[in-house]
């Protein structure tokens, strides 16, 4: 099977069975989801969405946040990972934004690159799901299932995986895949025991096929 082959058939199948993938953070505001998205670094969503009701109650907006300290804002993120680099990183974060953005969440990878604590996955996040533009977020999910499943070779970080795998997909799938891609990942293609049996791709997995021929490999001995 091509590589080619393999990525029409499997964004097919999502297509026509995943039609509407979406992040699992809670946000409200541009604002939010950059703070949700920052948060979630190294950490699952579901603790994410426990944690920011209080923050964003307390800080509803990045004025309210540049305004405070790290301290101020480290009780309602001790439950993260990282929590202490976080807290910093969100304030800072939202004091750039204030001081030169004026408040407004930026439109483009390149700016939001500028923002303390925000790296290419995050901007990439922000830039596809609030502005619609077409951008490949590669996190852990994403980088470990592109390469089980066969849409990369041998990547060796995120940025080589976001550039085979939007080599590959039509920009206006590259939002909706990114979820495809991580949700697969949480829920059926986890990382200790994929459930293969249950999975719609299996057909075009590489990770499946080679399994499937070893085991006719070991049965014909």
């Amino acid at each position: 099977m091509t590589v080619k082959e393999r990525f029409v058939g499997i964004i097919g199948w999502f297509s026509e069975n995943r039609p509407e993938a979406e992040t699992e953070l809670h946000y409200r505001t541009p604002y939010e989801l950059l703070v949700a998205v920052m948060l979630s670094a190294q950490c699952t969503d579901k603790r994410v969405n426990q944690v920011t009701p209080a923050l964003f109650e307390r800080f509803p907006t990045s004025h309210q946040l540049a305004g405070a300290t790290p301290d101020d804002v480290f009780p309602y993120v001790k439950s993260v990972s990282y929590p202490n680099s976080k807290a910093e990183h969100l304030v800072a974060m939202a004091q750039r934004l204030e001081e030169v953005y004026g408040g407004r969440v930026p439109d483009t990878v390149e700016e939001l690159t500028t923002l303390q604590g925000v790296g290419r996955k995050t901007a990439n996040v922000i830039v596809s799901i609030v502005y619609g533009k077409p951008a490949m977020a590669v996190d852990t999910h994403v980088f470990r299932v592109a390469e089980r499943i066969g849409l990369t070779t041998n990547s060796k970080n995120p940025l080589q995986t976001e550039r085979a795998l939007v080599a590959h997909i039509p920009a206006p799938l590259l939002g909706r895949a990114h979820h495809w891609l991580i949700l697969h990942g949480r829920y059926v293609c986890t990382a200790r025991a994929p459930q293969c049996d249950a999975c719609g791709i299996a057909p075009w997995c590489r990770h499946r096929q080679r399994e499937l021929k070893a085991q006719e490999k070991a049965a014909g001995k």
